[in-house]
């Protein structure tokens, strides 16, 4: 007889997750043949070193979560690159997609291993000033990251439309995919899932085709993914790769994600065989949207690097430099990069919406229904967006300025998601057995003050050349302050020094 298998979790953490918060037990989709240790069927499943078929059932989460690769900031990040930089920041695309995958990872791992997301982790380990402040700074990037894509998929749409649809009207067209999205998810996760397939590979066949289309060279491209290279006058497209990469909304999004399947997590076996299939599937996914990435930025470095104009390419005016540069040839090459924007936009969309109600869910424990969540945050990005839109519906420096304060925006509430997450997925009390070993550790750590460092630097460049005033200035002092001085507390309250004050506080 089969050892039965103990719970792998001795703290709280190791209840049956809140249905509320994350899927209705209804909607999860089945990854086993049966759950009972005794079937012959099930132990001989279990026991297969890989199998396709089970493969495929968990596919889903981490395409879901490969969207933020692709979104609109990341598109454009892209393309600027490309045009400024040429082929030579490849190498660190490959690498930055690389830390990527570490991250996310490390949160579908949390997940699965305790049923519950990033969130709902976050409000029961953290004191409650603390959680506010998490979730606050969560939803200042989810709105930041929002009005991107809405943006993304307003441009997309005013292109394809010939110009006839301005911009505010392309923001009202795409607040309705939170009703799409709310129809979709009456049919259950897979119908969700399979949509973004097709987004997908609208994305992929439309810059596919550019890329077919321009006819960039395969051996700089090799040279650039092979061979680092950085000079001083490519280091804010470097720090623009790396930045964008990182989304601090899908850290959370993931580790909700992965609970959409049945997973008993009081079974080691059952733990592990989704750790596996979840890990192999986001480096599939994040794959996909890696080579999608070079597509892009190869495109705009053989079209644009070395160009007068190459320095004041952005998202509303490339596909014009695109059809300037190769007109029609075989495909209207502005349509196709409006359609590709269209997919990108469109999906990030959905997603952020998604992102939302775990964030909103998680931090507050609402018990709303999925419809009112749903409105509630997508309210939180669209009001903003037509603001934005209405304010700057023109091409020229004043969009650029925008997108670069919104990358800031996001890039400042990197290290509070990056750092509970590490925490938490290192604790043995949350993880139990799943905790992960010192040296997975000890490369997140590194992974995340690069990655605070990389956006730090993107936050001085941008606050030195924009900022102006005495009183602006010294208001911005106190908030960097107060922001240092937090990012401490979440680095060393887990340490043993913290452990011992706070022990020695209670004794006094």
């Amino acid at each position: 007889m089969a050892e039965e298998e103990k719970p792998l979790l001795t703290s709280s953490l190791g209840a049956e997750p809140d249905e509320e918060n994350a899927y209705d037990s209804d909607d999860k989709v089945s990854v086993y043949i049966s759950d009972d240790e005794h079937d012959p069927a099930a132990v001989e499943a279990l026991s297969r070193p890989f199998s396709w078929r089970k493969l495929w059932r968990f596919t889903g989460p981490g395409f879901l979560m490969c969207i933020a690769f692709l979104d609109p900031g990341n598109l454009e990040g892209d393309l600027q690159a490309g045009a400024i930089a040429g082929y030579s920041l490849l190498w660190l695309l490959m690498w930055a997609t690389a830390m990527g995958l570490l991250i996310q990872l490390l949160s579908a791992r949390l997940g699965v291993a305790t049923g519950r997301h990033l969130a709902e982790l976050c409000r029961e380990e953290y004191p409650v000033w603390a959680r506010v402040l998490l979730w606050i700074m969560a939803e200042v990037a989810l709105i930041g990251a929002d009005i991107q894509e809405v943006i993304g998929s307003a441009i997309a749409i005013k292109i394809l439309s010939g110009g006839t649809i301005p911009l505010w009207g392309g923001v009202l067209i795409t607040a309705l995919d939170c009703f799409i999205f709310l129809f979709l998810e009456n049919y259950g996760v897979r119908k969700l899932e399979a949509l973004f397939g097709v987004l997908i590979a609208t994305i992929a066949i439309s810059f596919a085709v550019m890329f077919g289309e321009t006819e960039p060279s395969g051996k700089e491209l090799l040279i650039g993914l092979l061979v680092p290279k950085l000079s001083s006058k490519t280091i804010r497209q470097a720090v623009g790769v790396v930045g964008c990469i990182i989304m601090p909304h899908n850290v959370f999004l993931h580790s909700a994600l992965v609970q959409s399947r049945k997973i008993n997590t009081r079974k080691k076996s059952h733990v592990q065989e989704a750790v596996k299939y979840y890990s192999i599937e986001s480096t599939l996914a994040l794959l996909v949207s890696f080579i999608i990435n070079i597509c892009v930025t190869t495109v705009f470095a053989k079209g644009f690097y070395g160009s007068k104009g190459a320095s004041t390419i952005g998202l509303e005016n490339a596909g014009q430099f695109l059809q300037e540069k190769y007109g029609s040839r075989l495909f209207p090459i502005l349509y196709i990069w409006g359609i590709g924007l269209l997919a990108s936009g469109q999906s990030s969309t959905i997603t952020g919406t998604y992102a939302g109600q775990f964030i909103m869910g998680g931090f507050l424990n609402l018990r709303l229904k999925k419809w009112m969540r749903s409105l509630i945050t997508r309210s939180f990005a669209i009001v903003p967006t037509i603001i934005v839109a209405l304010l700057f519906d023109t091409e020229g420096p004043a969009m650029d300025i925008l997108n670069e304060s919104l990358n800031v925006l996001q890039s400042v509430q990197i290290p509070f998601a990056l750092i509970p997450l590490i925490a938490l997925v290192s604790k043995e009390q949350v993880m139990g057995t799943f905790k992960i070993g010192p040296i997975t550790k000890v490369v997140s750590w590194v992974v995340t003050v690069f990655l605070i460092i990389i956006n730090g630097y993107l936050l001085l460049d941008f606050f030195t050349g924009e900022v102006r005033g005495l009183l602006l200035g010294s208001a911005l002092s106190v908030a960097l302050a107060v922001y240092v001085a937090f990012v401490i507390y979440l680095v060393l309250r887990d340490s043993p020094l913290y452990t011992r004050l706070g022990t020695l506080w209670k004794s006094s």
